[in-house]
């Protein structure tokens, strides 16, 4: 889904605190650090998240359009995304503050949307309607799950990587994925000794004496509106319980129960074109933005109403939460600058400006 009435305004953001851009390599990077994608000029913005000063500033190829890094900080991965027009992946030295490499993804057209679980990166391939996994110690994919959905376009995946949802814009559905019971190769050999075979959805072994090659379940659910802006919420063990969804033509989010795969709920909202939403760390609030609105929607996730519409600017986009659930930050297109979010005032306390038509953000440490 690409933004309508896109335009740069040049002024409007105010700095806080000049920029420091840092030429020298530090030791290690601090937890307390979010990067911020500027679309444009193809930068990737590390910014201490104590200051708000943007520490360093890193080229990383054509179109990047989302951002992720390894949980203990030392690399950052970006979908070179192009509309579906590039293949490339670039990963970033973050303590070093420089590109790595890019990964060629092969025949894997528009990946998007990123996330680091279980010491792999997991990425959506919007062309071939696919989600894969890229293994960081070879930079190959080593797995790959078919949505057959139209824009499939962002992900969120489980620690236990047995639940992943995806959002696909263009089919107007969510996909849930779940990984069944994994079996040892003895017991697969003897699924198919019963006629249990793969086309009827039982397990098998890679190969005639290889590994258990586990099985997935996919469901998905109707939302219409072709939705982008959606987030999991999950029990104390990781599982996912509820998904909701914002619908980009319409001014509504959906509420899926993930265990019965039904819309239970639906929020309406004034402001259409709903593009991001973030729950906060705490699991109490919502964090929305929206493309062509000028508010910041604040949901409150236990009544499901919106408790505060914060203005910010039109073209709201990429959203990052602090751990403590204390201030979200929000990407603002047209105005080339990132809105900061107190959300226990849940005011607007600033700006900072990093690079024209800034996108994706992520939470170093996240």
């Amino acid at each position: 889904m690409r933004r309508f009435g896109r335009f740069l305004v040049l002024a409007g953001c105010m700095f806080l605190g000049a920029a420091l851009i840092s030429s020298t390599a530090c030791a290690q990077l601090s937890q307390n650090t979010v990067l911020i994608l500027s679309k444009d000029d193809g930068t990737l913005a590390i910014v201490d998240a104590s200051t708000l000063k943007v520490v360093a500033k890193v080229p990383v190829g054509v179109n990047p359009h989302e951002v992720t890094a390894s949980q203990d900080g030392l690399r950052a991965y970006v979908s070179n995304y192009g509309n579906g027009s590039q293949n490339t992946i670039t990963v970033v030295d973050l303590p070093n503050q420089k590109r790595l490499e890019t990964v060629d993804l092969g025949p894997l057209y528009g990946p998007h949307g990123l996330t680091y679980v279980g010491g792999y990166l997991w990425f959506t391939a919007e062309r071939e309607k696919l989600i894969a996994r890229l293994d960081p110690a070879t930079n190959k994919v080593d797995w790959e799950m078919g949505t057959g959905q139209t824009g499939t376009h962002l992900l969120w995946v489980a620690g236990d990587m047995h639940h992943i949802v995806t959002v696909n814009a263009g089919s107007s559905t969510l996909s849930l994925l779940q990984q069944r019971p994994v079996i040892s190769a003895e017991e697969a050999k003897e699924e198919i000794k019963k006629g249990v075979y793969s086309k009827y959805g039982g397990q098998t072994t890679r190969g005639t004496n290889g590994p258990p090659a586990p099985d997935w379940d996919e469901s998905f659910v109707d939302i219409g509106g072709h939705p982008e802006a959606f987030d999991v919420l999950h029990d104390a063990s990781g599982n996912p319980t509820m998904v909701w969804a914002g619908r980009y033509f319409g001014a509504n989010i959906a509420v899926v129960d993930y265990a019965s795969k039904k819309i239970v709920d639906t929020i309406q909202t004034d402001e259409p074109n709903l593009l991001r939403m973030r729950f906060t760390p705490n699991g109490r609030l919502a964090v929305v933005a929206t493309d062509t609105g000028h508010d910041v929607l604040i949901v409150d996730v236990a009544s499901r109403k919106i408790i505060k519409q914060i203005p910010i600017g039109t073209g709201g986009g990429g959203i990052v939460v602090s751990p403590d659930s204390s201030r979200a930050f929000v990407s603002i297109s047209t105005e080339n600058c990132v809105a900061v979010i107190d959300l226990k005032t849940l005011t607007l306390v600033g700006k900072i400006n990093v690079g024209p038509n800034p996108d994706g953000m992520w939470w170093v440490g996240e």
